[in-house]
């Protein structure tokens, strides 16, 4: 019992004394993150990262559409857009945004069974300087038979 608990010491000294040195192919340069290559990474902007949809009533499937642009100096790719809940569905492209290019990620949220304020949030995922952005809509949902 003894000999396993050094071993596992050991190796968990190995482990921490490796936390410093990422085998990661990127390295910071100060002011933007390259690869190995020279490489530059995309850079994700969006146009707003909030909405208010105000009062809707309750059943209604509403939309709105959040624009970004890639202020990087290498192709931007969403890679995936996940919601707070199931209620919200996230349609975006998949293919590559060059620099200064621009791209839309829609929101599609449905009320049905839901009542009062209603927040929902969006975690999209990409291969930016900062790969996860949030974005997040608000609603209040009225009930018409109330």
């Amino acid at each position: 019992m003894r000999k396993i608990l050094i071993t596992g010491m050991v190796l968990l000294s190995f482990l921490v004394a490796d936390c410093g040195n990422s085998s990661d192919s990127k390295k910071n340069t100060g002011s933007q993150v390259l690869d190995q290559s020279g490489n530059g990474t995309g850079d994700i902007v969006f146009k707003e990262y909030e909405h208010d949809f105000g009062k809707v009533v309750e059943g209604e499937k509403i939309a709105f559409n959040f624009t970004f642009e890639n202020n990087g100096d290498a192709d931007l790719v969403l890679t995936s857009a996940t919601t707070s809940c199931g209620c919200t569905v996230p349609k975006y492209d998949t293919k590559p945004i060059p620099p200064g290019g621009t791209g839309n990620l829609e929101v599609v949220f449905d009320t049905s069974g839901r009542n009062g304020m209603q927040t929902k949030t969006i975690a999209v995922k990409s291969n930016a300087s900062t790969p996860v952005v949030l974005l997040k809509i608000t609603a209040e949902v009225i009930n018409t038979l109330n």
